[in-house]
């Protein structure tokens, strides 16, 4: 019965997430969806990116927490339009589905933007099964996690887009093999960039700035 219930709670969560793609296209607004666990600088990362491209490219973000606006009251420091959705009021769920992207996107005022960020809950598990209509997928990996993440969770790296190696002026100080995490991160995903990079120092930002920007011109 369980599977049963999640593969209808699955197909309905396709059923939206194309139409959340088809309006996203008609829009031409370029979606992202960027996933992580927790504490892997994930905001903090964003907001350094939001730094760089506005008012270039016109970006509003969607944040998902199980609780608080912390995350968003964050970014809207950087003059971006977010819109914390906050899953408690839902049951607690620790991903963002397809239908919460469509009731809060539907409010932005997507004529005016070239790209949407959504920044999900934090989880390695749950985001990666639930398709929200993006065009691209970025999974974000922090020296301070190990390096087998990828290994052990392996469908959220399959899936994405790109990843980041994020908080590297870290490795001075760590017992941390950034060379094994890549690696793992290729076996599972050959092919896919990864961008190693600090949010604090905002060391190793320009490739990650130029991949992104480059994928938001190919839309608008």
């Amino acid at each position: 019965m369980e599977i049963k219930v999640q593969k209808r709670v699955l197909e309905a969560n396709e059923t939206m997430a194309e139409k959340n793609r088809k309006l996203f296209a008609e829009k031409k607004v370029f979606v992202l969806n960027m996933m992580s666990s927790p504490g892997s600088g994930k905001t903090e990362t964003l907001c350094k990116t939001l730094l760089r491209i506005m008012p270039e490219i016109r970006t509003g973000v969607i944040v998902g927490d199980i609780c608080t606006t912390n995350d968003a009251d964050r970014l809207k420091e950087t003059g971006a339009v977010a819109v914390q959705i906050n899953t408690d009021q839902f049951g607690g769920d620790c991903h963002l589905a397809a239908h919460l992207i469509e009731r809060t996107a539907t409010q932005m005022d997507l004529d005016h933007l070239d790209l949407l960020i959504v920044e999900n809950i934090g989880n390695l598990v749950c985001p990666a099964e639930f398709d929200i209509g993006e065009d691209a997928r970025t999974v974000v990996l922090s020296v301070t996690e190990g390096e087998d993440k990828p290994l052990k969770y392996p469908l959220m790296f399959r899936l994405a887009d790109s990843a980041i190696l994020n908080k590297i002026d870290l490795l001075p100080y760590l017992d941390y093999n950034a060379k094994e995490a890549v690696d793992n991160m290729a076996e599972i995903h050959p092919g896919m960039p990864v961008f190693s990079l600090s949010a604090k120092t905002e060391e190793g930002f320009e490739p990650w700035i130029e991949w992104l920007t480059s994928k938001v011109n190919s839309k608008i």
